[in-house]
């Protein structure tokens, strides 16, 4: 089917990445130079490798699922930083992409070791990696209370009730993480209110999400496990609920029923473990690494 084709989750673990300085700023030359201040803008090293694998990881699979060359790759960024891509309207290859895979969509998350991303050719697409780190300076109960606000009565018994502290904590991030992949699918931003988003689950399977008490049928949500303590949410949804900046950047946001199911009922795919250097382009354009 060709729309599987707009299906993918990559990941890459930076803390296996060591670059030295000269060969940072040589990955950092793929991207066209208004990215660079988004990533030299960190301090830590370990931010700056966070910010460049999140921007490569977009215009490699740009490039791979829609074959546009890294230099015509265009990514903007919507009112509340949802990036998206911008179609340059050139050619009948572009009108013919657009047939093939109609609201092709990505989203890239980072958080800890690890930075990802997914994409879908129908649906909204969200991602979100959380780290599940355990707090130094305060108790786990302590540490989660600052967030009680951001969540339902039922999530928050769900919470607190899960056992143990390290239980709690697990579960904790679970619930954050879907919930945040369901607000970056939307192209939210911080300002949504996470409390009217309540989320139902039977051991983390068959998740669905009531928003104001109203369960939104044309939604799938997948929670992964992944390795180091990382969790990941995925969420897919229709494109009517995108934000009214974001929907403006979307090809379609209308679609049949039967078209739309097409779409939300397509495998899940795994998520691919990338080098860096995978998501260079692949002939360098002429260009040596150093040392």
């Amino acid at each position: 089917m060709e729309l599987e084709k707009g299906v993918h989750r990559w990941i890459v673990d930076i803390s296996e990445w060591n670059p030295s300085p000269n060969y940072f700023s040589f990955a950092m030359s793929f991207l066209p130079q208004h990215e660079h201040s988004s990533i030299t803008r960190f301090f830590k090293m370990e931010d700056r490798k966070r910010a460049l694998v999140s921007r490569l990881l977009q215009y490699a699979l740009i490039h791979q699922v829609l074959g546009i060359p890294y230099n015509e790759i265009v990514i903007r960024r919507t009112a509340e930083g949802k990036p998206y891509l911008l179609y340059l309207e050139r050619s009948q290859e572009c009108d013919k992409l657009k047939l093939e895979l109609p609201n092709f969509n990505f989203n890239a998350s980072h958080h800890g070791d690890f930075v990802a991303i997914a994409s879908e050719p129908i649906c909204l697409v969200g991602l979100d990696v959380v780290s599940q780190t355990i707090p130094e300076k305060e108790s786990v109960e302590e540490f989660i209370q600052s967030f009680s606000s951001y969540f339902s009565s039922l999530e928050w018994f769900n919470i607190i009730n899960a056992g143990s502290s390290r239980q709690i904590l697990s579960e904790f991030y679970r619930y954050w993480s879907v919930k945040e992949a369901f607000v970056k699918a939307i192209g939210d931003g911080v300002g949504y209110k996470l409390d009217t988003i309540e989320f139902h689950h039977k051991n983390w399977e068959n998740i669905f999400v009531k928003v104001d008490g109203k369960e939104l049928e044309d939604w799938r949500f997948w929670h992964l496990e992944l390795e180091k303590d990382h969790v990941a949410s995925i969420a897919r949804g229709h494109p009517m609920y995108a934000t009214s900046s974001y929907k403006t950047t979307l090809n379609r946001t209308k679609f049949n029923d039967e078209e739309y199911n097409l779409g939300l009922h397509l495998p899940n795919a795994r998520f691919i473990f990338r080098k860096v250097e995978d998501l260079f382009p692949s002939n360098g354009t002429g260009r040596v690494p150093p040392c």
